[in-house]
């Protein structure tokens, strides 16, 4: 009986929620509202950076390259937004870019633009065009409100459909953990709500066009995702692990690289 009366329910959440991104035109379902994910990420961002070692960019050209790519993606990200009247999807960023001691193979962005990069990444971009093309990959996981979406979902089978109100009031624990888990914050958080195909093939359509505007050369994408792929040996790494097909990826991305050069003008150094 309770099964048959939560199905309506439930379904009645999804046809609420479901809304249409400006940015790619793909409904999605979206429980909540992106201020309170923001503010989410503020207290999970402080948190991380106080628990793991931050790279100071003073003392360290990895660290200034993090912070100067960030910038420029930043700004391009700004840019196209204003350019298409939705400048009111930047509402309440306020971008951060921290270079984080790891081993990792590993970066990520949060709702706000807050973004950090792991040093066993950079090995493996080997260059700052490749490193703008992870961020734009990742910031663009943000701005297209993966997270969210994800979470989204994770709180329709997780919490049984309850209110997302109730959720956030009555089980603070469980949706923090959905929040890190949704946006895979720290190793210690266990196995990451996966993006699916289309989000991580979404973003890497529009990473690629951020990276162009902000001056770096998209094509730098293709030998990037061929070094992603043999970086992990048997096993990819954590940063692949919920990934398209790799000949799939790069397919992809040649599809759309005449639209990123266009975008693209390289800026003298």
């Amino acid at each position: 009986m309770i099964k048959k009366i939560m199905f309506p329910v439930i379904c009645g959440i999804l046809l609420v929620a479901c809304a249409t991104n400006k940015i790619t035109g793909r409904n999605q379902l979206i429980l909540l509202p992106e201020a309170e994910v923001q503010s989410m990420a503020v207290q999970e961002y402080q948190t991380f950076l106080t628990q793991n070692k931050v790279v100071s960019s003073s003392a360290s050209r990895d660290a200034e390259m993090v912070r100067r790519v960030g910038q420029r993606i930043s700004s391009a990200v700004e840019r196209y937004c204003k350019e298409k009247g939705m400048s009111s999807l930047l509402e309440g960023y306020k971008w951060e870019y921290n270079l984080v001691e790891s081993k990792d193979v590993n970066a990520w962005c949060m709702p706000g633009g807050k973004i950090v990069i792991y040093t066993g990444l950079l090995p493996v971009t080997q260059n700052e065009a490749a490193l703008a093309i992870v961020m734009g990959h990742e910031v663009s996981h943000a701005i297209l409100q993966h997270g969210n979406e994800r979470m989204s979902q994770g709180l329709v089978q997780q919490l049984g459909g309850v209110a997302l109100s109730v959720a956030l009031a009555n089980k603070p624990a469980a949706t923090q953990q959905l929040f890190q888990t949704a946006y895979g914050v720290g190793s210690q958080v266990g196995v990451m709500l996966p993006f699916s195909r289309k989000d991580e093939l979404e973003a890497d359509e529009y990473g690629l066009y951020w990276a162009a505007m902000a001056g770096y050369n998209p094509q730098e994408a293709i030998p990037l995702w061929q070094r992603m792929a043999s970086s992990g040996g048997q096993k990819p790494p954590e940063f692949l692990s919920t990934h398209p097909d790799d000949g799939h990826r790069i397919e992809k991305l040649q599809e759309h690289m005449p639209q990123a050069l266009q975008y693209y003008k390289p800026v003298s150094k």
